[in-house]
């Protein structure tokens, strides 16, 4: 617990009964209305933008006590990167900063000076990354989504909570909003600062529910998890231009080299921009482009999402990249990529019928053990993780090679636990 008082509205009740219906009701569970919160308690503050200003908040947040509330906003659909534009703070005795990254060069002294403090976020997984960039990694946390999932929250965002277990309705107005934008509006820094205002006392209420219901030690394996993702490198996707949305509708070797040409030249434009690359030119324009392959201005143009003017004034990046398709030799053209892992699951009971009936034992037991536990199956196991046991069990099918098995994915001990032995029972095909 924090040494802050709990900002909770006083005709909220305690946490009691079982499961996590037991919380305080929010308005639509028939308790009474949330109250609006419409500011932080101790105003919006003004955003840290020198290093003199940073200095005096690594002195503020290394006086305060307790967990660090933190929070991240970036420019997403706005801007080519996921980096961080705005990053929040709260903590009990520090109050509320609200910095600005832009003109600072990195946040590593307060990552030095945070470095024993428990960091609490929402959806951590979304932040983790661009505040690494910025060099702040935490090491501990404490995800109140994520914690909410584990103790079976049907709703898990930040505002539904806050309604559900504190009594209070936060607005999520900007949420959407090009945070790269400069000088950021009032509204939107009260919005900014108002998601870091009650996370804290979410993170208490949550822990208490976990311990109630004896998952506790599930979700402190969970968050190390998430530490540790900090440390490995970004996950670079080979073929990115493959993802495409359209791209099963453009058949052929030589159509798919348009869209490869296309995207790789939209890529190149977002970069420099520093734009999202489906503002300078969207996935469907790819795709008709790749079908129709217009040789020349005015044929380009007429293709549904060329219209608009600043797509219009590339139309020779375009063109020169479907030239290029067009003239390169057949062995330069794409090759369909080997599947890696498991065949789509609806593909399973024509290709190999034994291993859909295996993976849906396999679904049948997680389906129950989740149903017992009073979780999410997604979070009680990756179902990535069981169609890759389902499709290529273990020769020698044993708790313990099943057990082996799911660690060697990154199934964690706990999930583990709960599952081996049953997945080692039904696994077999006689």
């Amino acid at each position: 617990m924090t040494d802050e008082a709990p900002l909770r509205r006083r005709d909220s009740p305690d946490t009691a009964g079982d499961g996590p219906h037991a919380v305080p009701p929010g308005p639509n569970s028939g308790g009474p209305e949330a109250t609006p919160l419409t500011a932080p308690r101790d105003g919006t503050p003004r955003p840290v933008e020198t290093a003199d200003e940073l200095a005096d908040v690594v002195a503020r947040m290394t006086a305060g006590t307790g967990p660090i509330a933190v929070d991240a906003e970036r420019a997403s659909g706005y801007r080519y990167t996921q980096r961080a534009y705005l990053v929040q703070l709260r903590r009990a005795g520090a109050g509320t900063v609200l910095i600005d990254p832009l003109p600072l060069d990195d946040l590593r002294t307060l990552d030095t000076a945070l470095a024993d403090t428990e960091w609490v976020l929402h959806a951590a997984s979304q932040d983790l990354p661009c505040l690494a960039e910025i060099g702040m990694r935490p090491r501990r946390l404490f995800d109140t989504e994520l914690a909410a999932r584990l103790a079976g929250f049907e709703r898990v965002g930040l505002a539904a909570l806050t309604e559900q277990l504190l009594g209070y309705s936060l607005e999520k107005h900007h949420s959407a909003a090009d945070w790269s934008t400069r000088p950021l509006p009032e509204s939107w820094l009260t919005y900014a600062a108002l998601d870091v205002e009650l996370l804290t006392d979410l993170r208490d209420v949550l822990a208490t529910e976990l311990d109630r219901q004896g998952k506790t030690a599930w979700a402190a394996e969970e968050f190390a998890s998430l530490v540790a993702s900090t440390d490995r490198p970004p996950r670079v996707r080979p073929d990115p231009w493959r993802r495409t949305s359209g791209i099963h509708r453009v058949r052929g070797a030589r159509a798919q080299s348009r869209v490869r040409a296309l995207w790789y030249a939209r890529d190149g434009v977002a970069a420099r921009r520093d734009s999202a690359p489906g503002r300078v030119l969207p996935d469907s324009a790819i795709v008709a482009a790749a079908e129709a392959d217009p040789k020349d201005e005015r044929t380009l143009l007429g293709i549904p999402g060329f219209g608009g003017r600043s797509v219009r004034r590339l139309a020779r990046i375009w063109l020169d990249a479907l030239d290029q398709a067009r003239s390169l030799p057949d062995d330069a053209l794409p090759v369909n990529q080997p599947v890696e892992g498991p065949p789509p699951p609806h593909r399973w009971a024509e290709r190999d019928p034994i291993a859909a009936a295996r993976l849906a034992r396999c679904r049948q037991v997680v389906v129950g053990l989740a149903e017992k536990h009073n979780l999410p199956p997604e979070n009680l196991i990756s179902p990535d993780f069981i169609r890759r046991l389902a499709w290529s069990p273990p020769d020698d099918v044993s708790e313990r090679t099943v057990s082996d098995t799911l660690l060697g994915f990154g199934a964690r001990n706990w999930q583990v636990g709960l599952l081996a032995a049953q997945l080692s029972e039904v696994l077999p095909d006689d």
